[in-house]
């Protein structure tokens, strides 16, 4: 590197020394100042370093249009309707060749890296999802959030950052988002300018165009795990620790009802689904989602997904219309995806009605958040009810308040799980048995704290005993972090 800049670099130290020729015998060398110098040499190297990054910026504009152009050229020359049928290998094959012919023609040379990386770019274009597949490929992404064509974040660790990967213009990540949308049976334009959806391998798919879209459209991409994550698993990342998981499985094993609170990504669906882990697998469940995103390892599932009105204004199916239709489907278990509106009387219903053991997420900060929740939407359901018969019907339904949080450090915790015993007059009476407690935080902004039991003992242990998990007094007694 340095070899490059010698001999520009040495120019300028030269007449700087030549003018200073004159007064060298008047002044010892030792009086020269460096600084002079180094400040006639910096901006010329500094000049060589933008034009190389200027160099690079145009190759790539330059690799951006021919892409672009060769896409044109693809949808041209390639049968759209035989593509279904070619092998991958097949079309790859097909892509490098017209790929070949057009930089030839072009009289653009590319190296081995470049032209792979244009190939499989180009077979992106064709068959996935463009610049998103490379992010969808990537297993340490677990969210995508694009913010127009030129801004993609990702999220890697709980922690959100700028990926390079752009899109052309808006058209081009309009092409995308019609391509995922319309596979899924459904549109999204100016009319309809938001829209929930799947990708085929589960991953959770929602955007926003123009005109509510200010800048660009808005989309988010919440990945879907193929691992599932067991409770040990979880245990091991340290979202909990092991005497809570044992506490849960009697929790879940002698069927209580159980909610599992948290914020927006504080993983509530990955609790929800190594919870579901400790339901016995002769069991029937039905589970009912916006967007399927539940993984249960039992052979008896029966999977339900509510769907938008069309354009019309109608067919659509809420889960409320699902909840209702499970309850005469023989279930043993319900599991209700996410319960955020009119839903919620149904759900406590059949929690009240012989379906124990039922689970279900909903958006709150802590465990008395979550039954203040409870209320507003048994509220917002415009049922007409007393505040303590509606607080009734919520004591005798929940058993078990679960509560996730994503820390300010991007890790994920089970920072607390709080039994509902009943009523007190007309407050909802609960008791904390675990808890995160935090107790500092280090230089890397690391949130430094442990789980520990409160001292009280379960309001169920009487119910463990008699399914047969017989809980020793130990794991309610505190403990600090290294327990």
């Amino acid at each position: 590197m340095f070899s490059r800049y010698k001999k520009t670099a040495d120019a300028p130290a030269a007449a700087v020394a030549a003018k200073a020729a004159p007064s060298a015998a008047a002044n010892p060398p030792d009086s020269v100042d460096p600084n002079r110098v180094k400040r006639r040499v910096l901006p010329v190297k500094k000049a060589a370093d933008a034009g190389t990054v200027d160099r690079d910026k145009k190759r790539k504009e330059r690799l951006s249009e021919i892409k672009l152009e060769l896409h044109r050229a693809l949808l041209d020359n390639l049968n759209l309707a035989a593509l279904d049928q070619a092998t991958e290998a097949e079309l790859k094959e097909e892509i490098s060749a017209i790929t070949t012919e057009s930089l030839q023609e072009k009289g653009m040379v590319l190296n081995r890296e470049e032209r792979t990386s244009l190939n499989q770019e180009l077979y992106d274009e064709v068959k996935g999802l463009g610049p998103l597949e490379t992010l969808l490929k990537d297993e340490t992404v677990s969210d995508i959030l694009v913010n127009g064509p030129q801004q993609i974040f990702v999220e890697r660790e709980g922690k959100l950052q700028l990926s390079d990967v752009t899109f052309k213009d808006e058209k081009h990540l309009m092409r995308i988002i019609d391509k995922i949308v319309s596979a899924v049976g459904r549109r999204v334009d100016e009319s309809n300018p938001y829209v929930d959806a799947r990708l085929q391998d589960g991953s959770r798919f929602n955007a926003m165009v123009p005109p509510i879209a200010v800048d660009g459209s808005l989309v988010s991409i919440r990945k879907f795990k193929t691992d599932k994550l067991s409770i040990d698993d979880l245990v091991n990342f340290g979202a909990f620790t092991e005497e809570m998981a044992v506490y849960l499985q009697a929790a879940v094993a002698t069927r209580l009802n159980i909610i599992v609170s948290g914020g927006t990504g504080s993983g509530k669906t990955t609790t929800l689904n190594a919870l579901s882990s400790f339901i016995d697998d002769a069991e029937r469940i039905l589970t009912i989602e916006d967007t399927a995103e539940l993984q249960l390892q039992q052979t008896h599932v029966g999977r339900m997904e509510s769907r938008p009105a069309n354009v019309e204004g109608k067919g659509a199916v809420t889960p409320r219309d699902c909840l209702k239709n499970a309850l005469r489907m023989r279930p043993d278990r319900i599991i209700v995806g996410e319960t955020r509106g009119e839903e919620v009387i149904d759900m406590l219903q059949a929690m009240n009605t012989g379906h124990d053991g039922s689970m279900t997420t909903i958006h709150a900060n802590s465990a008395r958040d979550g039954v203040s929740r409870l209320e507003n939407m048994i509220a917002m359901a415009g049922i007409e009810m007393p505040l303590k018969a509606m607080r009734s019907q919520i004591s005798s339904a929940v058993n078990l308040i679960v509560q996730a949080s994503r820390l300010q450090d991007g890790s994920r915790r089970m920072t607390s799980i709080t039994e509902i015993t009943g009523m007190e007059g007309e407050v909802i009476s609960m008791q904390e048995i675990f808890r995160f407690q935090r107790v500092g935080l280090t230089p890397e902004n690391k949130i430094i704290g442990h789980f520990t039991a409160t001292g009280v003992r379960s309001n169920f242990s009487e119910r463990f005993k008699m399914w047969g998990y017989d809980l020793p007094p130990s794991i309610y007694e505190p403990f600090n972090g290294n327990h």
